[in-house]
């Protein structure tokens, strides 16, 4: 084989490992813009070594995780400042079914099951930056704690009792998840009854102690602060929607692997709404309106 032809072939290795690393950056960072980052940052690294390094590498996949996963890690240790600075409430940039992605390259595109949630994924949140890294990389991507401790820079041990706290948050914020199509109905039931502006409709659908909590960024207007109780919430819908454009609609689609809805303006995106809900009952509402989280969802 032609040394030109090995290097393509091992251009070809290196970059299908994207995927992976977008999944995984996602999961660590709640945010889709700064894990292109990472992956961007990973893979200049890579390039940045001589082609001996490189060839002296066995795993270049575990290597690009290892890289990866570290520069997460410092940039959860920053997190927390920056969402300080952060207008109004953060929430997890919003991901569509892999189908439904109106930009970015199919590598790209976050595969969906249960760790991606937001539910799951305002959990995380919660999680001090090297509990997170553990557990993500343990429960979600299977591995070893020895590979763990090695990212993380703490002990096998260290590491296995970081992922046991996190374990401990995730269960303790999960009620008995409703079945899908259940959820889909419930779903469906709240956009009918906000279209219709039945107040009673939607306070027949929100626990009596439901949050909804909106992020516009300070690019657009949102609830400075979460709003909490069933009246008081769906009086806060039913006035959005009175104040709605007549040419504002609202669609059934798969937010984070759960069904959600999307309001759009003119065929733009302009809100996606993601639920939490516990038997047959809405007990969490995050309405992201931030129009730079909503690039996969809009077009141009």
């Amino acid at each position: 084989m032609s040394t030109q032809s090995e290097a393509g072939d091992s251009l070809s290795a290196i970059m299908r490992e994207r995927r992976q690393l977008i999944n995984l950056a996602y999961r660590l960072l709640g945010s889709l813009a700064d894990a292109e980052d990472v992956v961007q940052e990973t893979y200049a690294r890579w390039y940045a070594m001589s082609p001996q390094q490189r060839k002296a590498i066995d795993s270049p996949g575990a290597w690009l995780t290892r890289v990866a996963s570290r520069v997460c890690l410092d940039l959860l240790g920053s997190a927390r400042m920056r969402r300080e600075r952060y207008v109004g409430q953060w929430i997890p940039e919003p991901v569509p079914e892999p189908s439904e992605w109106v930009t970015a390259d199919p590598a790209d595109r976050v595969t969906l099951d249960e760790s991606v949630s937001m539910a799951f994924l305002v959990v995380l949140e919660s999680m001090t930056p090297a509990e997170r890294v553990a557990f993500v990389l343990h429960d979600v991507f299977r591995y070893s704690f020895a590979e763990v401790a090695e990212i993380v820079g703490r002990s096998p041990a260290a590491c296995r009792q970081l992922a046991s706290s996190a374990r401990r948050r995730i269960d303790a914020s999960q009620a008995p998840p409703a079945p899908p199509a259940k959820r889909a109905d419930i779903v469906r039931g709240f956009k009918e009854a906000w279209e219709t502006k039945d107040i009673n409709a939607l306070i027949g659908l929100l626990d009596p102690a439901v949050t909804a909590t909106g992020d516009g960024g300070g690019l657009v207007t949102a609830a400075p602060r979460p709003i909490g109780g069933n009246e008081h919430v769906a009086q806060y819908f039913i006035d959005l929607a009175r104040r709605a454009p007549g040419n504002m609609t609202f669609l059934e689609r798969t937010v984070n692997g759960q069904p959600g809805l999307v309001a759009q303006q003119d065929g733009a995106t302009v809100a996606v709404l993601a639920f939490d809900i516990a038997e047959d009952r809405i007990t969490r509402i995050w309405a992201v309106l931030n129009p730079e989280k909503l690039r996969p969802w809009t077009a141009g």
